[in-house]
């Protein structure tokens, strides 16, 4: 009985019991016996290696004590307590991220050009040289040794104080190897009577081994022979590897005090040759240093040399007309081996389009140019127009027939004028062929490739004998969308803060609670960087009346419970006193009262400002570069353009519901110190004239006294609701007529305006 109930007792915890003793059993199997040393008394070195070499990864044998080491005795194991110290983590490394990626991967510039100019060139040859191969080249830099007060624009000048030559070509080599070495491979340098053709050096330069100690140029003997070698002869310029002139900047020093020579390009070859051992060659791996002498008063049309045709520089030049000349040869030669190399690549793909599986519909024409556009609906389907050489049948606004003028005209007798050119080109001369008339013209703009045309042109034809027909033929001609040209532009930012300037006078006052609601919402709430001024416009009647009724006390109302509203925004305001108000006369108010970096709008009440505009401002608007005139988008009069239908609540920007208002010379981008420059050039006018001051706008102003590019364009951002404007008449003739040619414009479309009349006619008939 009593073993039954111990037994019921054991049978729950008998697996328990079972498991812990075959684990403790296969423990005890897998262990390594080896040996583990204890540390006594701190005592842990050879210990250390030797468990080391013992592989101690295992477990200790139990109740195993270690022995010391050299017969020492048994002593009773004493804990020792080590302080805990907490680990001091080091600051980590700053990473450095490189500006541009070709700083991070240590990709060099190819090539730098040096030109060696003087005070008295400066002005001259030097303008010359820079202005025909710098804008080929990336960097030009000039050295000189003593330069006007005067320095040329657009001209990187290194002077160096002293105008004895030797001290100034050591002073170049000095300043490449301390500014440049590490950022290019090749280094040219020539005088500034020296014509480089910029394309050629960058072409030859291209196909050079950059680990060569190169000196190329015009290799010449030494005065007198008596050093071996060559040097390169300074009026032909010379390339000078990056390789090489490492090699010699130990040296450099001992050069200016050993070397004693009438000539700074003798002076820098016998350098090179006594420190780096490298003689002057004009001819490298293949490639040859062509340069030609010219003769004095030479014309370079009339060279027919081939080793002037092929030159890479061209010395000497008397003076910039000279220069310029060449310029224009060469550049003649190089645009006409473009011309043949196109010819010949257009007949290698006719000629292979032959064996291919469609023959030569598998070739596009003409050759080179994008295919045809293929509509994939037909609604994509492109509109060709019909013209003669007197009428066009597409005109605005659905008008049916209109008189080809203008820049039209202009397109269309070019078109002419070409097709008899290449159809004559085609049958010289077995046949000259003569325009009679144009019978009809076809044109229609494919975005992928350009205008097309299509011309039916009845020719008079006459052969070798005299003899004489009439024809008709029939061509195409394509005007190709040209090649898209990226300009470089200074550097802007949308974190610029932009000062808004709000005209007002006695008839804006209603409009103003709907330009301060969309203002709030799109500016006060999103915390935009931009300031918000009204402009007050007084009359003498009206400013005489202020203390007792003044015209804008509703309007400073609502500017106050703005600010209440917003508290951390601040609406400023400036009255001024004026008969006749002027865009230029308040600005010079206005003016005075910012900083002379402060980027101004100049905005209208019924103009709708948000941020996508203001982003557009601050990158169209560049200090000392560019002003910003945008053109925007107007809504027609709801009466005509929604005629007996309700207008919707938000008005899209189609063509029958309001349109781009090119009359309209309000709104205006601007930084101050442009606007204070161009003022100052308009000041010797004023004192003539103070009636200037009113028959002028902001935009006559930097048209006429700037040097600025002044930039016009739509801005779907910019919307303006419909107003009749009040128009001055005080104002100059063209402010007033450009006012109401707004007016008149903003009435509604062509096609409206008709339906309109014609059923005010109807109703008048019946």
């Amino acid at each position: 009985m009593r073993f039954s109930m111990f037994i019921s007792l054991l049978r729950p915890i008998g697996p328990v019991i079972i498991g812990i003793s075959l684990g403790f059993t296969l423990s005890l199997l897998s262990v390594n016996w080896v040996e583990e040393s204890c540390f006594l008394n701190g005592k842990a070195g050879e210990e250390i290696s030797l468990s080391q070499d013992g592989n101690s990864k295992g477990a200790r044998r139990p109740n195993s004590i270690s022995t010391v080491k050299d017969g020492d005795a048994e002593e009773d194991f004493e804990p020792r307590i080590v302080p805990y110290k907490p680990v001091q983590q080091s600051k980590p490394n700053k990473l450095f991220r490189a500006k541009y990626i070709s700083t991070e991967l240590g990709i060099r510039e190819r090539l730098f050009v040096g030109i060696l100019t003087s005070k008295s060139t400066i002005n001259t040859l030097g303008v010359a040289v820079n202005r025909t191969i710098s804008h080929h080249l990336d960097t030009v830099v000039f050295f000189t040794g003593m330069r006007n007060r005067k320095v040329p624009h657009g001209m990187f000048l290194v002077t160096h104080g002293d105008e004895r030559l030797i001290w100034n070509m050591f002073q170049t080599i000095k300043y490449i190897l301390e500014h440049n070495i590490h950022e290019y491979d090749w280094f040219y340098l020539a005088q500034d009577d020296t014509y480089t053709e910029a394309d050629r050096i960058k072409q030859l330069v291209a196909h050079l081994s950059m680990d060569r100690e190169l000196y190329m140029g015009s290799p010449e003997e030494f005065i007198g022979g008596e050093m071996e070698g060559r040097y390169c002869y300074g009026g032909f310029g010379y390339i000078l590897s990056r390789t090489l002139l490492l090699r010699l900047k130990p040296f450099l020093e001992n050069c200016r005090n050993d070397i004693l020579s009438a000539r700074p390009d003798e002076w820098l070859g016998r350098c090179i040759i006594d420190y780096a051992n490298t003689n002057c060659v004009d001819e490298h791996e293949g490639l040859q240093y062509y340069h030609y002498e010219m003769g004095k008063n030479s014309d370079p049309s009339k060279e027919y040399n081939m080793q002037f045709k092929n030159a890479l520089t061209v010395h000497p030049v008397s003076d910039p007309e000279q220069m310029y000349r060449l310029h224009k040869h060469f550049t003649e030669i190089e645009l006409q081996r473009t011309y043949d190399e196109i010819e010949k690549l257009q007949a290698e793909i006719k000629n292979v389009s032959e064996v291919a599986y469609d023959g030569n519909r598998s070739a596009q024409w003409p050759i080179g140019i994008n295919p045809p556009f293929e509509p994939k609906s037909r609604f994509e389907v492109l509109r060709w127009d019909y013209f003669t050489e007197e009428q066009v049948y597409s005109c605005i606004d659905g008008f049916p027939k209109c008189e080809l003028r203008g820049i039209d005209r202009l397109d269309v007798d070019d078109v002419i004028e070409i097709a008899m050119g290449e159809l004559n080109k085609k049958y010289k001369p077995v046949l000259h062929l003569k325009k009679q008339q144009l019978i009809n013209g076809y044109r229609r703009f494919d975005p992928t490739r350009g205008m097309e045309y299509t011309l039916d042109l009845q020719l008079k034809v006459v052969n070798q004998k005299g003899h004489s027909r009439s024809i008709t033929k029939r061509v195409h001609l394509v005007r190709p969308l040209s090649r898209i040209e990226i300009i470089p532009m200074p550097y802007v930012t949308e974190a610029t803060r932009v000062h808004i300037i709000l005209p007002l006078n006695v008839q804006d006052r209603d409009y103003v609670n709907h330009f301060l609601e969309v203002f709030a919402a799109n500016s006060f709430e999103t915390s935009e960087n931009a300031i918000l001024t009204f402009l007050f416009i007084y009359d003498p009647f009206e400013a005489q009346q202020v203390n007792q009724n003044d015209i804008f006390a509703s309007v400073k109302t609502q500017i106050n419970a703005y600010e209440r509203k917003y508290p951390t925004v601040k609406i400023p305001w400036i009255s001024v006193k004026t008969e006749t108000p002027s865009q230029i006369k308040f600005m010079d108010i206005i003016s005075k009262k910012h900083p002379v970096d402060t980027l101004f709008f100049i905005t209208n009440v019924n103009t709708n400002v948000n941020s996508e505009f203001l982003n557009r401002c601050r990158m169209n608007s560049i200090n000392n570069w560019q002003v910003f005139f945008p053109i925007h988008f107007q809504d027609y009069n709801p009466d005509i353009a929604f005629h007996n239908q309700e207008p919707p609540p938000a008005v899209d920007l189609v063509k029958d519901a309001g349109h781009f208002d090119r009359s309209s010379f309000e709104e205006a981008c601007f930084y101050n110190t442009d606007y204070m420059a161009t003022r100052t050039r308009m000041a010797s006018d004023v004192q003539e004239n103070e009636e200037i001051l009113e028959t002028l706008d902001i935009y006559d102003m930097f048209v006429r006294y700037s040097t600025l590019h002044v930039f016009r364009a739509v801005e779907p951002a910019l919307h303006q609701k419909y107003r009749y404007q009040a128009c001055n008449p005080r104002l100059s003739e063209d402010i007033y007529h450009r006012c109401v040619q707004s007016n008149l414009d903003g009435l509604g479309a062509r096609s409206q305006l008709a339906m309109l009349l014609f059923e005010q006619e109807q109703g008048n008939s019946t």
